[in-house]
């Protein structure tokens, strides 16, 4: 009898023992078990935050992003609830135009909510900074010139500079005649090289760009301007002698506006007036008034011509057009420099021509443009003015053009007029970040950031 109490306290002492173990062997698993779905649903609301990110960049780009709800159920392709989403929305807005949105998406799953994974992403849609150069006509860019970032013409393109970026032409042909160094006339490719092209990033033909499109709205323009920008009236309802308007920017985030009172003239040509008097040298005017730029609607529209020059501080648009009377169209001449005061993004400019934007007579030797540059229904350029040859220009930003572009002048092959040596550089910082009114190359909004947030 002894033997058998023996035996049995033995087997009861390790079956508790046994069902101890085995209950902490279970204990471990369930627990294992617990913290592997806790971590597949630590995925899984990271894919449903992202889901939220993508639902609202199909609300965004179906332009009801106004109306889309903020907090959904995210369901699977088998139409089971998996989880839950909540969007927050920070929307940039200058001139009452949405340049850029933030879009925080927090998700969860529904079997842990407790257990949240959030997005951040940036949209926005890019720019006409986008390219260095986007024309409407045909064009000969000379073997000085160096250009890095894309390069557009609706037109044919001989390009004997040095490109680093694309170029590409909507022709697949056209007629190369002696205005572009074709004599007899001949039919070349799309873009085609003489020198130094980089033939490998010559693409032709593409879709043809659409320059009713990116038309800026002038009347708009002018209509921000007036209501919280700055507008200049016709000069001459402020001085009856006045020829026009002369804007310098400041360092301190100021400009002053001159008015011009005289003007002198210089012999000149272009392809589209021929031999002329330009009157783009100022030889009198005097000092009007001193502007901010406008921190809430960064516009300024002068309802005449415009000369500008000057160091930017922080960001604006400045449009030069005469829609009082529409037999008159107005013109942009630059007399000097243009730069920044800092190249972070956080100083930009944008030049809307209603016309032409020129570059005067009286340019500097060794001369900088920094911003973007909008000739509407004219051209960017310089015209000839016989025996007044610069050494440099450089050119930091962009310059969309109607007409056909020429800052150098050739007779044979030896230079009578303009600029030496040119170099062009696209201004990356204001692709995704536009200024008021900076017609865009694409109409949907694409993530240009994306990070996740604690």
């Amino acid at each position: 009898m002894s033997n058998k109490g023996f035996i049995t306290t033995y087997a009861l002492v390790f079956g508790a023992i046994f069902l101890l173990l085995l209950s902490g062997l279970f204990g471990f698993i369930l627990l294992q078990l617990r913290q592997a779905n806790q971590k597949l649903s630590w995925n899984e609301a990271l894919y449903i935050a992202e889901a939220g990110i993508d639902y609202y960049k199909w609300c965004l780009n179906n332009e009801v992003g106004e109306t889309c709800l903020l907090d959904k159920d995210y369901f699977d392709p088998a139409g089971n609830q998996r989880g839950h989403f909540s969007l927050q929305v920070n929307t940039m807005v200058n001139c009452g135009q949405i340049s850029q949105r933030e879009i925080v998406s927090t998700g969860w799953t529904s079997r842990f909510p407790q257990i949240k994974r959030k997005v951040s992403a940036l949209y926005a849609r890019s720019s006409v900074a986008k390219y260095s150069y986007i024309l409407n006509d045909n064009v000969w860019i000379g073997s000085d010139h160096e250009i890095r970032g894309p390069y557009h013409s609706n037109g044919g393109i001989r390009m004997d500079g040095e490109n680093q970026s694309l170029v590409s032409s909507a022709q697949s042909e056209w007629i190369c005649t002696s205005s572009f160094g074709c004599s007899p006339s001949q039919v070349k490719p799309g873009v085609f090289t003489t020198t130094n092209g980089n033939e490998d990033l010559f693409q032709f033909p593409v879709a043809v760009f659409d320059f009713v499109g990116i038309t800026i709205d002038l009347a708009q323009m002018k209509n921000s301007a007036q209501i919280s920008g700055v507008y200049l009236p016709p000069s001459n309802q402020i001085d009856s002698g006045a020829k026009g308007y002369h804007l310098k920017f400041k360092n301190d985030g100021t400009f002053d506006i001159f008015i011009i009172t005289q003007l002198s003239p210089t012999f000149a040509y272009s392809t589209e007036e021929g031999w002329h008097n330009d009157y783009f040298t100022i030889s009198s005017e005097y000092f009007y008034q001193n502007f901010p730029i406008p921190p809430a609607c960064s516009v300024v529209f002068t309802e005449d011509n415009l000369w500008l020059e000057g160091q930017v501080r922080g960001r604006a648009t400045v449009a030069s057009a005469n829609l009082i009377n529409p037999t008159l169209d107005t013109d942009v001449v630059l007399p000097g420099n243009i730069d920044y005061t800092a190249i972070d993004g956080s100083d930009g400019l944008a030049i809307i021509g209603e016309r032409n934007i020129l570059i005067g007579p009286q340019s500097l030797n060794i001369m900088e443009l920094r911003g973007i540059y909008i000739a509407q229904k004219g051209r960017f350029s310089r015209n000839h003015y016989p025996g007044n040859i610069k050494e440099k220009l450089e050119i930091f930003g962009s310059i969309v053009s109607n007409g056909r572009v020429g800052t150098q002048w050739v007779s044979g092959s030896v230079i009578v007029s303009g600029y030496q040596k040119r170099e062009s550089y696209f201004d990356s910082n204001l692709i995704y970040n536009p200024l008021p009114f900076l017609p865009y190359t694409d109409p949907d909004f694409k993530i240009i950031n994306w990070e996740e947030i604690e």
